[in-house]
C-alpha cells in the first residue's frame, strides 16, 4: 500500500463513518476496525449497502442536473474517500471546464482524494482541503484561494450524506452562513439520513444504526424530515423536492425504496 494511504491524524482504533462508507460502496480505503463495524451494520440493518448505493446514485444525478442547468463549480463538503462517480468526473461528462473542490476533515480520504488528483485531475480546476465544515468562513474563504472556484459565479454546494454526523444543534447557524456565501443562482445539494416516515422494520433497524454509531468515532444524529427541509433556507426547491435519495428524478419503478436516506436539490433566488 502506498505509504501516503496512511496520513499523520489517522485513528485505526475506532471505526469512522468515511472509511465506513467507502466499504459499504465495495471500496477498499477502509480498515479491518472498519469492515468489522460494517458487517455488523448489515445485521443491524441489512439494506446499507443498498442505501450506501442508492445515495452515491443520487449524488452523481444532482450533480448532473446541476451541470445541465449551468452551475458548473462544485464545493463537496464532506466528499469522503473517492470512489467511482466522483464529482468531477460527472461534471466533466457535461462541461469539460467544470471546477470542484473536495473537502473532509478524515485524513484518509483527503489523502486519497489528493493522490487521485495527482493521477487523473487538472490543477486548476480541482483541488482537496482537509478542514472542518462547521467553520463556513473559513472553509470558503480557502476554497477560494485555491483559485478553482469562481466567487463571481454560481457554485453547487454539496452536503451528501455528512450533515447526520454533525450533531451541534447550532447546525443549521452554519449552513445558513453557507447559503448567504453563495452567489445567486447556486445549487445546494443535500442528503441525510432520517426516522421521519419511517416504519416497522426499517424503523426499528434505523434505531440500531443510532445505537451502533455511538461506538464509532463519528457518532450520527438522524434528524427529522422538516429540521432537513430547514437547511435549505429560503432556496427554491428543485422538483421533486424532499424525497427518498432513490426516488429523485429517477424513473424507475424497480429501484430499491430505501425511506430512512432522503435528499433534494435547491436554487438561491435572484439569478
Amino acid at each position: 500500500m502506498d505509504p501516503r494511504f496512511l496520513p499523520d491524524g489517522v485513528d485505526l482504533e475506532r471505526p469512522n463513518a468515511a472509511r465506513i462508507y467507502d466499504w459499504a460502496l465495495g471500496g477498499t480505503a477502509n480498515w479491518a476496525v472498519d469492515r468489522e463495524f460494517g458487517e455488523q451494520l448489515v445485521k443491524a440493518f441489512p439494506l446499507v449497502r443498498t442505501a450506501a448505493r442508492a445515495n452515491r446514485a443520487f449524488l452523481g444525478r444532482a450533480v448532473r442536473y446541476c451541470a445541465e442547468h449551468g452551475v458548473n463549480q462544485f464545493l463537496d463538503l464532506g466528499s469522503g474517500v473517492p470512489t467511482v462517480g466522483n464529482v468531477h468526473e460527472i461534471a466533466d461528462d457535461v462541461d469539460d471546464d467544470s471546477r470542484c473542490v473536495y473537502v473532509d476533515n478524515e485524513p484518509v480520504a483527503v489523502a486519497h482524494a489528493r493522490i487521485l488528483l495527482e493521477r487523473n485531475g487538472d490543477p486548476a480546476r480541482h483541488a482537496v482541503l482537509g478542514g472542518d465544515l462547521r467553520d463556513p468562513d473559513d472553509i470558503w474563504e480557502r476554497a477560494i484561494d485555491t483559485g478553482v472556484l469562481d466567487p463571481a459565479k454560481p457554485v453547487a454546494l454539496l452536503t451528501v450524506a455528512v450533515l447526520h454526523f454533525v450533531p451541534e444543534p447550532e447546525l443549521a447557524d452554519v449552513i445558513a452562513r453557507y447559503r448567504r456565501l453563495l452567489p445567486a443562482g447556486s445549487f445546494y445539494v443535500l442528503s441525510h439520513v432520517t426516522m421521519s416516515g419511517v416504519e416497522g422494520d426499517e424503523l426499528e433497524q434505523v434505531q440500531r444504526v443510532v445505537k451502533q454509531y455511538e461506538q464509532s468515532s463519528t457518532p450520527a444524529s438522524f434528524r427529522d424530515k422538516e429540521e432537513i427541509l430547514g437547511f435549505f433556507g429560503d432556496f427554491d426547491l428543485v422538483a421533486p423536492g424532499l424525497v427518498p435519495v432513490g426516488a429523485w428524478r429517477l424513473d424507475d419503478p424497480h429501484s430499491p425504496a430505501v425511506d430512512c436516506a432522503i435528499g433534494g436539490v435547491a436554487r438561491k433566488p435572484g439569478f
